[in-house]
């Protein structure tokens, strides 16, 4: 389990900075149009806008957590928005320190804001003037705090609006401490570091799920491939020895069948050569149909009984008989036959 919350916690450092090198680039780039909304006293605000905007108001009033004047939305968009609120809404402090400590005034602001205001420092948003030489070792800086939900009240107001960046001021009269950032939330839209984070985040995992993907379907397809090899070198293998045995004379050979059939299947030629010299003159074969093993002749003749003894003297022929009956038209010389028989297959010529 530390292994796999250092492995998330390293990603998701990785991709926080990666996430935060283009926004920071686009802020180096493109810098937006500051609009910046003083407090007045009656709680409206007074509008300063830097370039030119169509129909700016002058004033914008501000009631029930929403801000009310026309035109707000070609202003506000894609602008950073500064808002300067009166310094009564904040609570002072000023802090002497080190002069070491210029560097990580912040942090130690933060570590001790519960001290130093009735907050904790989740419930607190704060700012420091810039520090100033105290003697020759100290520094003292103002501190500036106020509730987060005072900040967020405004804040939410103009985030509707969609502005590149809202940021909380207030000015510190005090020792010329001029203006102080309480709070800051950059708003670009769908161009924001938790989101570009987090979709980083799903698209490794969607990567890291298709290389897996991707590994077990090349694993299965290469042990089919080698299935499909094997199956194909065995019946290579298989051919290759019928051919050899086929060349060493065995009775599986080629020319072994080959000779077999020979034997065992009639010859065409023969068994016409043979049913010519059983047949006598006065007969007419008009119809000779073979099949395999039977053979049908049919034609004309004087005396059709006759014929089946002729064709079983032959030792081509065997049980003889007539498949239809025998007829005799006025206009037929002879009786018409249909007679079907055997053939043996006995390749020889009768002489």
């Amino acid at each position: 389990m530390n292994l796999f919350k250092t492995i998330g916690a390293a990603l998701s450092a990785w991709t926080g900075c990666v996430a935060a090198a283009p926004i920071a680039l686009m802020d180096r780039v493109v810098s937006p149009r500051v609009v910046r909304l003083v407090e007045g006293e009656d709680g409206g605000f007074a509008v300063e806008a830097t370039g030119k905007a169509d129909s700016m108001p002058s004033r914008i009033a501000f009631a029930d957590g929403a801000l009310s004047a026309p035109n707000l939305a070609p202003l506000f968009r894609g602008s950073r928005v500064e808002i300067v609120l009166r310094p009564k809404r904040f609570l002072f402090r000023p802090l002497e320190l080190p002069a070491r400590a210029a560097d990580f005034l912040e942090g130690i602001v933060r570590a001790q804001i519960d001290r130093l205001t009735p907050w904790s420092a989740s419930e607190a948003v704060f700012g420091c003037s810039r520090p100033a030489a105290s003697g020759s070792e100290n520094i003292t800086t103002m501190i500036a705090a106020t509730t987060r939900k005072v900040a967020t009240t405004y804040v939410q107001a103009v985030s509707e609006f969609h502005p590149a960046a809202i940021a909380i001021c207030t000015d510190i009269a005090e020792r010329d401490a001029g203006r102080v950032k309480v709070f800051e939330q950059k708003a670009r839209g769908h161009l924001d570091a938790a989101r570009l984070s987090r979709a980083l985040l799903v698209g490794l995992g969607v990567m890291a799920a298709a290389a897996l993907a991707s590994v077990t379907v090349a694993a299965y397809v290469a042990d089919n491939l080698g299935g499909q090899e094997a199956e194909l070198a065995r019946q290579i293998s298989a051919r290759r020895a019928a051919i050899r045995a086929g060349a060493d004379g065995g009775d599986r050979s080629p020319l072994a069948v080959l000779e077999r059939r020979k034997h065992e299947t009639a010859s065409s030629v023969i068994m016409l050569e043979a049913l010519s010299q059983l047949l006598p003159d006065h007969t007419y074969v008009t119809e000779l149909h073979l099949a395999a093993n039977k053979l049908q002749i049919s034609g004309i003749t004087r005396d059709a009984p006759s014929l089946i003894p002729l064709i079983e003297q032959s030792k081509h022929f065997t049980r003889a008989t007539f498949y239809a009956p025998t007829t005799r038209a006025p206009s037929d010389p002879g009786e018409r036959f249909h007679i079907e028989t055997r053939v043996e297959p006995n390749n020889t010529v009768v002489r």
